[in-house]
C-alpha cells in the first residue's frame, strides 16, 4: 500500500504504539497501551467476593468491566461521572474480554475491570481493550490468551487501519467508518466487531486482513511489556 494518508500513514499503518505493566502498585493487576496520542490504562481488582450475595453466581465469576473517558483527556471539558457512550463501551469491553477469560473456578466472585482513558485521540475502546488484557494477565487471571484490538476506518473509497480523531471525523459523502475489531489472539475467535458507518460487505473480508497483521504488532508490544514487567528490565 503506497497511498498515505494525511497524517503521512501508510493506509495499513499503526500508529507509534507503547504499554506498561504494574503502574497501578494497589490493583491486582494493570496496564497502560498507548496508540499515538490515545492513552488508557486499566486496573483489575480480584477475584473478591460478589455484593450484594443476591448478584452471586455459585457456578461461575462475573466480570464486570467500567470504562471512563476523563473530563480532561479531550479539547472540550467532558462532564464528569458515567454516559451513555461509556455504559455502551464498558459492555461492549466486557464482551470482547470474556471469551478470552476462564473465570468458571472462581464461583460467587468478581473480577471488576476498570479502564481510564487518561489522553484521547480516537481508538479510545480498542486501546482500553488492549490495555484491559494485558492487566488481567498481569493479576494472574487464566486467560486463553491476550485479546488484541483495533480498529479499521474507510475514507472515501479506502481502508485505513487505526483512525486518528481527524479521519474519525472525517465527513465527505457517505462520511468515514471506524469498525473496531478484537480477537483472542493465537484463534481465530474474534470478540468484538463494531460498525460506526458504513462498509461495503465485500470490503470485510480485507478489513479483518488488515487487523489480523496488526494484531501480530499489537500482541508484541503487549508481550514485550508483561515480560518486562516479569523480569524487571525494559523490554522495547
Amino acid at each position: 500500500m503506497a497511498l498515505k494518508r494525511k497524517n503521512g500513514r501508510k493506509l495499513d499503518e499503526l500508529r507509534p504504539m507503547s504499554a506498561e505493566v504494574g503502574i497501578i502498585p494497589n490493583a491486582d493487576g494493570s496496564a497502560m497501551f498507548v496508540f499515538g496520542k490515545t492513552v488508557a490504562i486499566a486496573a483489575v481488582y480480584g477475584p473478591r467476593m460478589l455484593h450484594p450475595q443476591h448478584m452471586q453466581n455459585p457456578e461461575t465469576g462475573i466480570l464486570r468491566v467500567n470504562y471512563d473517558l476523563l473530563s480532561f483527556s479531550v479539547e472540550d471539558r467532558k462532564k464528569p461521572g458515567p454516559s451513555r457512550r461509556s455504559q455502551e463501551i464498558s459492555k461492549v469491553t466486557e464482551l470482547a474480554l470474556l471469551p478470552a477469560v476462564d473465570i468458571n473456578e472462581f464461583k460467587n466472585t468478581v473480577i471488576d475491570v476498570q479502564i481510564y482513558i487518561l489522553q484521547a485521540n480516537a481508538g479510545t475502546r480498542t486501546a482500553g481493550i488492549n490495555a484491559a488484557s494485558m492487566a488481567l494477565a498481569n493479576a494472574g487471571i487464566p486467560m486463553k490468551s491476550l485479546i488484541t484490538s483495533v480498529a479499521v476506518g474507510k475514507i472515501d473509497k479506502e481502508l485505513v487501519l487505526d483512525v486518528d480523531d481527524e479521519e474519525e471525523h472525517f465527513e465527505e459523502g457517505e462520511g468515514s467508518t471506524d469498525f473496531p475489531i478484537a480477537k483472542i489472539y493465537g484463534t481465530d475467535e474474534y470478540s468484538l466487531m463494531q460498525m460506526d458507518g458504513k462498509l461495503p460487505p465485500e470490503m470485510i473480508p480485507k478489513a479483518l486482513d488488515m487487523a489480523d497483521e496488526a494484531f501480530e504488532k499489537i500482541y508484541e508490544v503487549q508481550k514485550n511489556a508483561l515480560k518486562s514487567y516479569v523480569s524487571g528490565e525494559d523490554v522495547k
